[in-house]
């Protein structure tokens, strides 16, 4: 038996990142343009990054609060008026070391070995990867997608929910296509649960990154305060703190302690002069989430264009996110298609076939950057196309 043999199977089954190979692949190639990660081209703001600096210098640098200070629990609290129009206590919410994080431990509550998740697809790979190291069963149901762009048909996912099934992972608007759920959508899949029993675990980190009138509609704006919902989320996409790696999750104060418990034996909390950081960008920065919904439209529209006029690139505009997920005429291997293209336009994006069932043939671009870089890499993306 050789040393990896003894490992349990689900690590040893834990898939590597098809974008972060793509990464590897191209990460040093001089004047190479990266919208493969899903993250912005800004550093994080001074306001942000000073308060940290503040608490740093001050000492807060011990064992802290593991569910989160009172003060960011607070401002998360605060955050949710302003944004939701809901009152929620600090105790409905519990920090933690990143979304990421928030959905394992999302995980970790609910299912277990051999119980069944079922998520939307195509998706961002972090979920369906972490449910299958955690035993559970990852059940892809894919979105649909026609000239009108892409949808969600509940009674697909009615039809995948087995004895086994606890949950339903659901990410809107969406990694990577940028589907956003309308309010009777949500509806919908909300009946679905509470007539199954079934958990949501509601991944909502792009609500903001909405491009029709205000933020994305929201689970929050339909159910009750006994819904069996999980609201994952992060600090990472509305502050440019994506380094930063804190996140949070909104549930029931009566699971508070229960999700405590499992910060204790996992992070053990995050460090406090992060979280002082996390303040301030809840408290002042929505003029910063503003200015960046604004650029981001600016870009989508850019890139939409320039891809649109070569004739072979076939897509929807994006309603929220920030990705634009794309076909090309000709290419139906889209790992295959992101290597050569690195090597070719040296421009960076990530395979379609990362992204679970209905995503193969697509590429995934990143256009939450500044629009002179986006020109230069849609140009080039472009001169490419014509060589397929």
């Amino acid at each position: 038996m050789t040393l990896i043999q003894t490992l349990r199977a689900e690590a040893r089954a834990a898939p590597e990142s098809g974008i972060v190979a793509v990464v590897k692949h191209g990460r040093l190639r001089e004047g190479l343009i990266p919208l493969w990660a899903g993250e912005g081209d800004l550093p994080t703001p001074a306001f942000i990054s000073d308060a940290a600096a503040r608490g740093l210098a001050n000492g807060e640098t011990f064992y802290t609060w593991q569910k989160g200070i009172p003060d960011l629990r607070q401002a998360l609290a605060r955050y949710y008026a302003r944004h939701f129009g809901k009152h929620f206590a600090e105790e409905e919410f519990i920090v933690t070391a990143s979304g990421m994080h928030a959905i394992q431990l999302a995980i970790d509550a609910i299912a277990g070995s051999g119980d069944e998740v079922i998520y939307l697809s195509p998706a961002w790979p972090n979920f369906a990867a972490a449910a299958g190291v955690a035993g559970a069963v990852p059940v892809a149901v894919t979105l649909d997608q026609s000239g009108n762009g892409w949808s969600c048909d509940v009674d697909k996912i009615a039809s995948a929910v087995t004895p086994r099934t606890k949950a339903l992972f659901i990410n809107t608007p969406s990694n990577p296509t940028g589907w956003t759920a309308d309010h009777q959508t949500l509806r919908a899949i909300l009946d679905l649960a509470r007539a199954k029993n079934l958990w949501i675990i509601a991944d909502e980190i792009y609500a903001l990154f909405h491009y029709s009138h205000g933020r994305a509609p929201s689970f929050l704006d339909i159910a009750t305060d006994e819904d069996r919902i999980l609201f994952v989320n992060s600090f990472s996409k509305n502050w440019a703190m994506t380094g930063w790696r804190v996140g949070w999750i909104k549930t029931h104060p009566a699971l508070q302690q229960v999700f405590e418990n499992l910060i204790q034996y996992s992070t053990s909390g995050v460090a406090q002069f992060m979280q002082r950081g996390a303040v301030a960008a809840l408290d002042e920065g929505d003029g910063f989430i503003e200015s960046q919904v604004e650029r981001a439209r600016a870009a989508r529209d850019l890139v939409c264009d320039v891809l649109g006029t070569t004739g072979k690139a076939r897509f929807t505009v994006p309603q929220g996110a920030f990705y634009l997920f794309f076909t090309v005429d000709g290419i139906t291997d889209s790992r295959t298609a992101a290597f050569d293209i690195v090597d070719n336009a040296n421009v960076g994006l990530a395979p379609g076939t990362a992204f679970g069932p209905g995503g193969e043939a697509f590429l995934r671009l990143c256009f939450h950057r500044r629009l002179d870089q986006l020109e230069e890499a849609a140009h080039r993306l472009a001169k490419w196309m014509k060589t397929v």
